[in-house]
């Protein structure tokens, strides 16, 4: 697969380039950000950026794309599904800079790799979760439109402390009956 340029009202989805790694760092790079994820690292260097570019270049399969705002290019955040063909499912993820939270871009970016996922890619099944003490990633899961699944008790570990993960999940037929 490969990655797409997609648009919507305010941002660019954009494939990950070379040139991205010095905005890339800072933005990633905030504590808090990584707080919320389980595969960001903090800190976060230029060579995690290189490593995170050549496994995507690897695995066609991990279609990760910059966040970047239309108005003026400047990138925000990520988003990417982690597609398994075999079940025809993928994982959504997602992370925005610290200055752009709150501000409805994840939820935007997020909608559109679904409509990519399900009419682009013909996925059956999109899933997402997020650490249970990140409650504003499982609003936006909902105002997506995906279904609570359940809670994975103390399924992962972060920075030493096992977290509870948040599972949600949205099927074809769901993203086709709320259009």
């Amino acid at each position: 697969m490969t990655a797409p340029t997609l648009e919507t009202a305010r941002l660019k989805l954009r494939p990950y380039s070379n040139h991205d790694i010095a905005e890339l760092v800072p933005l990633i790079g905030a504590r808090e950000v990584a707080a919320t994820t389980l595969r960001i690292p903090h800190p976060y260097t230029e060579q995690d950026a290189t490593e995170f570019f050549a496994l995507l270049a690897e695995n066609p399969n991990r279609i990760w794309l910059a966040i970047a705002l239309r108005s003026d290019g400047n990138q925000i955040g990520g988003v990417g599904l982690t597609v398994d063909a075999k079940h025809q499912h993928a994982e959504l993820g997602y992370w925005l800079g610290v200055p752009y939270w709150g501000k409805g871009y994840a939820t935007e970016a997020a909608h559109e790799m679904l409509r990519y996922g399900f009419e682009d890619l013909q996925l059956h099944r999109i899933f997402a979760s997020h650490f249970n003490n990140n409650p504003a990633s499982g609003r936006i899961l909902k105002k997506l439109g995906m279904r609570y699944e359940g809670c994975q008790r103390e399924h992962l570990c972060k920075w030493d402390q096992f977290l509870d993960s948040e599972l949600y999940g949205m099927l074809r037929q769901d993203w086709d009956a709320a259009k």
